[in-house]
């Protein structure tokens, strides 16, 4: 089954280009495109989407405002916030209202379209710089005592490697488990941080064990 992308952007040119890299792939579809965010949500009333590529900067209603609408609404939406090196303001209240990626707009095609697989399945996608800026803006402890939240040097290795953006398969080979462990532990975490998703494991995790989403 293709997956179903919209695109949200308010430049014509960019909406454009990214429908016609995303045509080469014959696992993408892109059934929607937006200008604004406000636009993005009303369409989703009446779109099936899987994954939305969603523009940090536009008028009217910006990604970070737009994400935290849809997400409110449309849990299950996998957003990717296109975004560039000096939006520091936008990409930490983007990643806490609910979105599951970061795309810097001068990656190649072939990223661009690999991250919208990794998200469809379920991954966080954070590229290194993002997660440096991350780390950096949080001020992450690095002294914390996880055993204060009874989680194993396991549970905080797959915690540090969801920070980084590595998927399950990849964390298996890295912690030497197999993927379904890996999907129990992660389980585990949620459970006793009483957590959402991936992406507030990954907060979590670069707060040094705050839970101030």
């Amino acid at each position: 089954m293709n997956i179903k992308v919209m695109i949200v952007d308010d430049d014509e040119l960019i909406r454009s280009s990214l429908k016609y890299i995303l045509a080469t792939d014959t696992a993408i579809e892109v059934v929607n495109t937006s200008s604004n965010g406000d636009e993005a949500y009303n369409n989703l009333q009446n779109i099936d989407v899987d994954v939305i590529l969603m523009d940090i900067r536009m008028p009217i209603c910006n990604g970070v405002i737009a994400t935290k609408k849809i997400i409110n609404q449309y849990p299950n939406k996998k957003i990717i916030i296109l975004t560039t090196f000096d939006d520091d303001d936008y990409i930490f209240e983007a990643l806490k209202n609910g979105a599951k990626g970061f795309l810097l707009k001068n990656v190649s095609p072939d990223k661009i379209i690999e991250a919208i697989k990794i998200v469809n399945q379920g991954s966080l996608l954070l590229h290194p710089d993002v997660t440096t800026k991350l780390k950096s803006m949080l001020h992450m402890e690095k002294s914390t005592d996880w055993q204060e939240y009874s989680l194993t040097d396991s549970e905080v290795s797959i915690m540090k490697l969801i920070s980084e953006g590595y998927a399950n398969k990849e964390i298996a080979e890295k912690i030497f488990l197999s993927e379904g462990t890996v999907k129990n532990k992660i389980s585990d975490i949620l459970d006793k941080l009483n957590l959402r998703d991936r992406t507030q494991i990954a907060i979590f995790y670069l707060k040094g064990g705050k839970k101030q989403l």
